[in-house]
């Protein structure tokens, strides 16, 4: 398994007391294959721009897909660009992904990654092997959860990552979600603005 799709799986299976925003898991969702693709060496950051690596071919589609989808000329790609561009409706993709595999079973829950309904993690070995990632606490995969609050944790409650090309993904993807975050909210409140003005006498 891929360090996106143990994201997705523990995201469908941590029981939450608020939903995870699609955008919000699409963003960290990116930000884990560049983590994976750098892992592989099949990209390394020049500050933080993405410079591609050797051909390395991943079995797994979509971690595929994103190598394939490198920007391979100057002027490389930031992580912040690729988040975005990589990031739009990306969860949306490994749900598609994981149900055409079987390894999804639909089923109506609050969190919502498509209009029609969620989608529970089917027992198999790769839902196991994320368990085990996320019970063990692994940092990388522990504070992309974080970012999207599928964890309540602090920086304080699991291992510090020490990798700079690691640390400088997830920055990106904390600035990404963040600035995600306050986009919803500033839209929210100008459609209570809006709907304010005309429920007014």
């Amino acid at each position: 398994m891929s360090t996106p799709r143990d994201l997705f799986v523990v995201a469908m299976d941590v029981e939450l007391s608020r939903p995870v925003e699609p955008g919000d898991l699409s963003l960290a969702l990116a930000g884990a294959e560049v983590i994976d693709l750098i892992a592989a060496q099949a990209v390394t950051l020049d500050g933080d721009l993405l410079v591609p690596g050797g051909g390395w071919e991943p079995a797994d589609r979509l971690l595929a897909e994103a190598a394939s989808s490198l920007t391979r000329q100057t002027p490389y790609e930031s992580v912040e660009d690729w988040l975005w561009r990589r990031g739009r409706g990306l969860s949306a993709a490994y749900l598609a992904d994981l149900e055409a595999e079987g390894q999804g079973t639909r089923k109506r829950r609050r969190w919502l990654p498509s209009r029609t309904g969620h989608t529970a993690s089917a027992d198999s070995p790769a839902r196991r092997s994320a368990a085990d990632r996320w019970a063990s606490q692994e940092p990388v995969l522990t504070a992309l959860a974080t970012v999207v609050g599928i964890s309540d944790k602090s920086a304080e409650d699991f291992p510090s990552v020490t990798d700079d090309a690691v640390l400088t993904v997830l920055a990106a993807v904390d600035d990404a979600v963040t600035e995600l975050v306050a986009v919803r909210q500033r839209r929210a409140i100008e459609e209570a603005a809006f709907d304010n003005i005309w429920r007014s006498p």
